[in-house]
């Protein structure tokens, strides 16, 4: 048997047993509830008995120990009837209720449902009924499971919680461990492509060539870089929001088909903010090759980028299929894609950076489902 296969076993063994005790805490709480209640019933049963032998005292009957007996009960509500429902006497009853004939008749009934009542019979053919209710410590305890339940719920959510975090905790080691390898993997052929296109370099090959090929190499850098920096903490240095933008959206639109018409305003000035460059590049570029997807490479796409007093803001807008109002939390979830292939991890790769890394927001602005989507990334303008 595997390691996983015994935690699996060893997890439904404690869970099992969790349920079993839980089982026979709810059992014993029901049994004493019932002994509760039969010992309250004839302790009723006994006042009963109390309360026929003063109705048929005479001076030689002894009250002693009849009055004791009325006289102890401190916690059961009593209603003494006879002649249908006529409450002849009371006791533990609020004076308020018995003041309002309407109130003491509703309150009789609720003692109706609550227990059965006793029947005393004083005098061939002549009954009294005595109705009571439920002590405080009955009501307490008839409670108890219910409070018990949700203690084991919250209790369970916790247990689940607790797993599923060091599920996703285990996850994201694993994929920033793969992320590293990688990026370690690519770095050898990477520096072996350089060093030839320092030879072609030396031969008599159109500049232009090599050229496209080192912005290529410099892109397969930039790609490392960012698998380098997954599970560890960026280092955020000022730079201007404009050109770093403008310098990735330019690159992708070199790199598409012309079916997708590419259009940019953004500010001349530069608009400075604490970001990670590669990791911005990254945000940029999912978010643009998300768009195209969702055109099916054939469209248009507008960057726009505007400022105000605290805030950069960067839009993506492009003439796609369209969100669902519904779906615009959940896009972002890990897993969520729309496409017949996909990991779904783009989307929430790219808020991590934004919220996590860069402290900035990003959201769909607006989308309109045949007419395209509207992404907007929100981060804090360093003040000049």
């Amino acid at each position: 048997m595997s390691f996983s296969e015994r935690r699996n076993t060893t997890r439904w063994i404690i869970i099992s047993i969790s349920f079993l005790i839980i089982s026979l805490i709810l059992w014993n709480t029901y049994i004493f509830f019932q002994v509760f209640k039969n010992e309250e019933r004839l302790k009723m049963n006994l006042l009963a008995n109390a309360q026929k032998a003063l109705v048929n005292a005479d001076e030689n009957t002894d009250l002693d120990l009849p009055l004791e007996i009325l006289n102890n009960n401190h916690s059961v509500p009593v209603m003494l009837t006879m002649y249908g429902d006529k409450i002849i006497s009371s006791v533990n009853v609020p004076e308020r209720i018995m003041e309002d004939e309407e109130k003491s008749l509703s309150y009789l009934n609720n003692l109706k449902r609550e227990n059965d009542p006793i029947v005393i019979e004083y005098a061939p053919g002549k009954f009294q009924k005595l109705y009571y209710g439920n002590s405080e410590l009955i009501n307490k305890l008839k409670y108890y499971p219910i409070a018990l339940l949700l203690i084991i719920v919250l209790f369970g959510a916790l247990i689940y919680n607790f797993y599923k975090s060091t599920k996703m905790a285990t996850q994201n080691k694993l994929w920033a461990g793969m992320a590293k390898e990688t990026a370690h993997q690519i770095g050898t052929p990477l520096s072996s492509l350089i060093g030839w296109v320092e030879i072609l370099k030396t031969e008599e090959i159109d500049p232009s060539i090599t050229l496209e090929i080192e912005k290529d190499i410099d892109r397969l850098q930039t790609i490392t870089d960012r698998f380098s920096k997954i599970g560890s903490v960026p280092a955020l240095e000022l730079h201007d929001v404009v050109s770093e933008t403008l310098s990735s959206y330019e690159y992708l639109q070199s790199r598409f088909s012309k079916q997708v018409t590419f259009s940019y305003d953004a500010p001349k000035e530069p608009v400075l903010a604490m970001i990670n460059p590669t990791l911005h590049s990254w945000t940029i570029e999912n978010l643009v090759k998300n768009a195209i997807d969702a055109m099916k490479g054939k469209g248009t796409l507008d960057l726009q980028i505007e400022q105000d007093a605290h805030h950069i803001k960067i839009n993506i807008k492009d003439s796609g299929t369209g969100i669902l109002k519904k779906q615009f939390k959940t896009i972002f979830e890990p897993g969520f894609t729309t496409k017949k292939r996909g990991w779904g991890l783009g989307l929430s790769l790219t808020k991590r950076i934004v919220e996590e890394y860069h402290r900035g927001k990003i959201k769909v602005l607006q989308s309109e489902i045949g007419k395209g989507t509207t992404f907007q990334i929100s981060l804090n303008k360093k003040e000049q």
